[in-house]
């Protein structure tokens, strides 16, 4: 009698082990089977969707750089493209990655900036560049003015800036100013001073809004700076790990860039850390009408600093 209680008190035990163990396999199962689907969905938006080359960047010294884990310059052009017209960059920046000394640079380059448009002969604003040559143009140009070479660009449409907000989830930001939007998406959207949680639709009148700002165009690149960073900080984050798929789509449908998958593999093992020391620079000049057109001058001792500063992370 003892023998056969003992049997059927361990049959229980025996049946929820099982049974526990049943339940985690399938969680794992499940996990890895999601964790596929991501990483499937991304090779394929990545290498299909996104991987454009342009003449003007040669890959290979690029991927020879990033495998010997070198410091990088990406030209980051947010281009504002509407219906019938060929588009402009709105925002031109270059990011400069050093895994060595985990260091990140930002660098703004003002849009109204007066340069000479390599391939066109002209002297115009930089941001025209796009308009008359596209990516390729706009890399020649970059280069040619601050005397740099640029080993990978990354382009973004602005519009897409909402759909990316949305997708982590919301960001948060601190706004120096405080303003109603009357402009770009007329919503009457309320900015007030401090800490404020953005949206997409609302991120995009943050963005744009420069006649409300004393600082011009010099304030309103500063915000598109800190957007950006918020998104990299909130896409990072645990919390939007679930968001992953919806980011995806999102770069799919609105960026090209010449990083491929394994490129970007590569960056996110050994540059991942450059975050952690994040430096933000923008060039100053002064602002003329010529012609009755506005531009930004910059004078040539700021060109050679800037150059400088980048000339410095890559040595």
């Amino acid at each position: 009698m003892e023998q056969k209680r003992s049997n059927k008190q361990k049959k229980p035990r025996r049946l929820w082990l099982k049974i526990s163990l049943a339940v985690i396999f399938v969680l794992v199962l499940g996990v890895g089977t999601y964790a596929y689907s991501i990483y499937h969905n991304a090779k394929e938006t990545v290498n299909e969707k996104m991987h454009k080359t342009v003449t003007s960047i040669d890959p290979v010294v690029g991927k020879k750089k990033m495998n010997e884990q070198k410091p990088l310059n990406i030209l980051l052009l947010g281009v504002d493209k509407r219906p019938g017209d060929s588009g402009r960059s709105d925002a031109l920046m270059v990011l400069s990655l050093d895994p060595k000394q985990n260091k990140m640079q930002l660098i703004s380059i003002p849009r109204d900036t007066r340069t000479e448009i390599v391939g066109k002969g002209t002297v115009d604003k930089i941001n025209h560049a796009y308009a008359f040559g596209g990516t390729d143009m706009s890399i020649a140009t970059v280069e040619n003015l601050l005397d740099v070479e640029l080993d990978y660009y990354v382009e973004m449409n602005m519009d897409g800036l909402t759909e990316m907000v949305d997708a982590v989830g919301g960001i948060t930001v601190n706004n120096k100013l405080d303003w109603y939007d009357e402009g770009y998406y007329k919503k009457g959207y309320h900015y007030s001073q401090g800490e404020i949680s953005l949206n997409g639709p609302k991120t995009m009148g943050y963005v744009r809004m420069r006649h409300l700002d004393p600082n011009g165009d010099f304030g309103r690149t500063k915000r598109q700076r800190q957007v950006i960073q918020a998104i990299v900080d909130k896409g990072a984050s645990v919390a939007s790990v679930t968001k992953i798929d919806n980011m995806i789509d999102v770069l799919g449908n609105n960026m090209e860039t010449n990083l491929d998958f394994d490129d970007m593999k590569n960056l996110l093992l050994n540059y991942k850390d450059v975050r952690n020391n994040a430096v933000s620079y923008m060039m100053k000049g002064n602002g003329t009408k010529i012609g009755g057109i506005y531009y930004l001058q910059v004078p040539d001792e700021e060109i050679e600093k800037v150059h400088g500063m980048i000339a410095e992370i890559k040595s």
